[in-house]
This record gives structure tokens, C-alpha cells and sequence, in this order.
């Protein structure tokens, strides 16, 4: 099998997994919604908010997943390679203004406390566990995929995290009668929302502006390139990540003597096999100089 089919049965394989998520989540969200209103339950509406937010990424998700796969053009040359990015981000900024609107609701409910129907919260809990558990078993493996996949199995373990906060809330407001725990659970799912959202925020926003990946040192580049006898000095560096798969480097390079086009080529071979191994770049795009006068700044601002 080559490796586009590979790449393409496992973009259909995520497709799927994520359609069968996005119908149950929304016969979750629905159960939900018609649940809390009858119970009075916030963390059971706020769930099922949780849940409706959960259904938009999901959507989102599968397609950038299929929009990710179309082929380039002369007037797209990378295609849409970013396209799952992307959606990372929105999901992620979504999670954490969700969470935001819970922990406003979750203030005002505390200070109001209101007797809750438990027994539909905790049935309900159970049928969102189940639902959500099936979801992260799909999802799981495709999680280590690429941002796009973990921003949506967040969302999906979130949820069920959530409901069995809900579940555990319904069972001490049946027996105790405790029912400020509902406002309590569901700034507790609020604040783990903040985090979780916050982490995938900050690293798609980082592939996003381009930013150097974290794990690369450029010094550490410079420095082993530099260690090839030809290569005088390496600068104009620019590296970036354009999506899970690809990080490129562009870089000026000057020569210590006026070599050949063929020259180069082998000590190209050879950059290519070194940034590879090393930093695990491969998408390597060198400016070859000789005597050249423009800056030798290792970072210029264009």
C-alpha cells in the first residue's frame, strides 16, 4: 500500500469514527436539554450545553478532517493542510467560553439553590457516560493523530468526565438532598475546561503564527550543519510547522569556496539527512552563497 492510500483509508476511518460520535452526541444533547428543564438541574443543562458545543466541534472536526485531504493547486500550493489546525483552535476557544458561561450560571444558581428532580439527573448521567465512553473508545486512537482528532476527543472525554460529575451530583442530592453540589459540580467541569482548552489553544496558535516548534533549537541546527567541511555559515533562517506531519526549514547558506551546482547538490543530500535525523524536519529549502554581502544574522526580520 502507498503511503497517500494509507494516509486516505485513515482519514475515512476518522470520518466515520466521528459521524457515529456526532449522532449520538446530539441524542445525548437532546435527552439532556428536555432532562434539565424537567428536573431544574443546572449541571444537566450545563452538560447538555457542553454536549451541543461538543456536536459543533465534532462537525467542525470531520470537515476539516475531509477538506484536509484534497489535493493542491497552483492556487493552493499547500492545499488545505491547515485546515485541521484550524479547527483545533476554534474547538478549543469554544471549550473555553463555554466554560466561562458555566461558571457565571454555576455563581448564580449557588446563590440560588433549587430543589432538583435527582432521579432523571442520574439516569440521564448514565445515558450520557455510556454514549460519551463508546465515543472516546472510537476516538482514542485517533487522538494521536493530529491536533484536529485530540481537539475533538477532548471534547469527548470532557463530556464524559462531566457526566460523571452530574451522575455522582444526582446521587448525593437523592440521598442527602445537597443540592448546592449541582452549582459546585458544574464549576468544577467549568474550570477543567479552562485547562484542557487552554493547552490545545495555546499549541494551534502556535503552528498558526508560524512559531518555531517547541522541542527545536536553532542554535542546536546551525551548529550541526555548520560541522559539514563546505558550509561556512548558515543564516535567514525561518522554521515552522505547517501541520502535524510537516516542519519546514528555509535557511541562506554560504560557502567557504565557489562551488558547483552539482556540488551542492550532494551537500544538500546531506543537510537533508542531518535536519531529518536530528530534529525531524522534512521539508528542507536552501539558498546557497558565496561572498554574498547581505546580513549573516541567523534570524532577519523580513
Amino acid at each position: 500500500m502507498s503511503k497517500h492510500e494509507h494516509s486516505h483509508s485513515h482519514t475515512s476511518l476518522s470520518g466515520r469514527n466521528l459521524l457515529i460520535s456526532i449522532v449520538l452526541n446530539i441524542l445525548i444533547t437532546a435527552s439532556q436539554v428536555i432532562g434539565g428543564l424537567i428536573s431544574g438541574s443546572l449541571s444537566l443543562l450545563s452538560d447538555a450545553l457542553h454536549n451541543f458545543s461538543d456536536v459543533v466541534s465534532l462537525i467542525i472536526s470531520y470537515a476539516a478532517n475531509r477538506i484536509a485531504g484534497k489535493d493542491a493547486s497552483v492556487s493552493k500550493t499547500f492545499g488545505y493542510k491547515r485546515a485541521e489546525i484550524i479547527a483545533a483552535f476554534i474547538n478549543a476557544a469554544s471549550l473555553i467560553v463555554i466554560a466561562v458561561i458555566l461558571i457565571k450560571e454555576a455563581i448564580e444558581r449557588f446563590l440560588n439553590p433549587q430543589t432538583i428532580d435527582s432521579n432523571l439527573v442520574i439516569w440521564l448521567a448514565i445515558l450520557a457516560i455510556a454514549g460519551n465512553g463508546f465515543s472516546v473508545l472510537l476516538m482514542k486512537k485517533d487522538s494521536k493523530a493530529n491536533m484536529n482528532m485530540r481537539s475533538a476527543y477532548l471534547h469527548l472525554l470532557t463530556d464524559m468526565l462531566a457526566s460523571v460529575a452530574v451522575l455522582i451530583g444526582g446521587l448525593l442530592m437523592k440521598f442527602y438532598q445537597i443540592y448546592w453540589v449541582d452549582s459546585l459540580l458544574t464549576a468544577g467541569i467549568a474550570i477543567y475546561l479552562i485547562i484542557v482548552g487552554f493547552a490545545l489553544l495555546k499549541s494551534s496558535f502556535q503552528v498558526l503564527m508560524l512559531f518555531t516548534p517547541n522541542d527545536i533549537a536553532i542554535k542546536d541546527i546551525v551548529e550541526k550543519v555548520c560541522q559539514i567541511k563546505q558550509v561556512k555559515n548558515m543564516h535567514h533562517i525561518h522554521i515552522w510547522q505547517l501541520n502535524e506531519d510537516e516542519i519546514h526549514l528555509e535557511a541562506h547558506m554560504d560557502f567557504h569556496e565557489d562551488i558547483s551546482l552539482s556540488e551542492f547538490d550532494k551537500i544538500l543530500v546531506e543537510i537533508e539527512k542531518v535536519v531529518q535525523q536530528e530534529f525531524n524536519i522534512n521539508h528542507i529549502n536552501i539558498q546557497p552563497e558565496f561572498n554574498k554581502p547581505d546580513s549573516k544574522a541567523i534570524i532577519v526580520q523580513d
